[in-house]
């Protein structure tokens, strides 16, 4: 099941809807977090809705399928992306890295959907998009095992972490963060698939499930990113029991599967032979990650 959401310029008001095709929708009359925490998949029939009420996604503009998260976290669980990262600011990789999965607090209020991405001109040096996976929480825990995590995924939605590189270099320096380099626009969208729709692509760990995902980036029509969410060396699993360890997580809680491996212009920047190359004004961002659709951002400069 897929679920999505737009602006409602009469009510000046987020609306959630359920996607019927990949053209039509009906709304919902509860708002999409509210949504999440009733969602019964087994209470789920088509004859529920009326054609009547079916409306034509053409007809609106998608917003990002979770408008305002109740919070936005990032972990950090592709190796490649970590070595090459770390590399790239001088460092080995660092030995940690196994020993727990880490992550970050993003800024929730700073997120977006599909279309066109509005960058405060002093956010634009080396203005960077990182093709990720988000998992979108289901059902309120704490202390939850690994061998439980899953069962509080409710869907997942493509995600891109739009990155000032410039800004996090110094910054990271201060070994704090990332924080002001991240914090202005993370992509959602263009929708939430439910957990059940990923029956075929989960591969059981005893680390939880592992998710076989093809990822795929595109800028300006060229493909220059491509990975496998089964990769991530840390699962979703992991990473929530790392999270809900001594902390409450919500329904609408947002996580973050960090970035893949390449990508991101800073880990491709990286290998011999390449060209600098950053985000420019009007450039097209796309993210396709199967049956998530595909993410399509464009980057105007302000």
């Amino acid at each position: 099941m897929r679920f999505i959401s737009y602006f409602d310029s009469k009510n000046k008001a987020f609306n959630a809807a359920r996607m019927i095709s990949e053209t039509r929708f009906v709304k919902l009359e509860r708002d999409i977090i509210d949504e999440i925490k009733n969602f019964d998949c087994s209470n789920i029939n088509e004859g529920n809705f009326q054609e009547s009420s079916f409306e034509k996604i053409s007809n609106i503009n998608l917003a990002s399928p979770i408008p305002i998260p109740n919070s936005l976290r990032d972990a950090y669980s592709f190796r490649q992306h970590v070595e090459i990262s770390r590399k790239n600011r001088g460092m080995e990789m660092i030995p940690e890295f196994d020993n727990f999965p880490v992550y970050y607090y993003s800024n929730h209020n700073s997120v977006i959907g599909p279309g066109e991405v509005f960058i405060n001109r002093k956010l634009s040096e080396m203005l960077d998009y990182e093709l990720e996976i988000a998992a979108i929480i289901g059902k309120k825990g704490v202390n939850i095992p690994a061998n439980k995590a899953d069962e509080y995924i409710f869907g997942f939605t493509i995600m891109n972490d739009f990155s000032s590189r410039k800004i996090q270099a110094n910054e990271m320096k201060l070994n704090l963060g990332p924080a002001k380099g991240k914090d202005f626009a993370t992509a959602l969208g263009p929708f939430i698939s439910t957990i059940d729709e990923f029956e075929d692509k989960i591969e059981s760990s005893s680390n939880g499930n592992i998710y076989n995902i093809e990822l795929k980036g595109y800028l300006n029509g060229d493909l220059i990113s491509q990975d496998n969410l089964r990769n991530m060396s840390w699962t979703f699993a992991q990473i929530i029991e790392r999270i809900s360890t001594g902390t409450t997580i919500y329904p609408g809680d947002v996580i973050g599967s960090g970035t893949c491996a390449t990508g991101c212009l800073y880990e491709l920047n990286s290998y011999p032979n390449s060209n600098d190359r950053w985000l420019k004004d009007g450039d097209v961002i796309e993210i396709n990650a199967e049956s998530l659709g595909t993410l399509k951002n464009t980057i105007k400069i302000i």
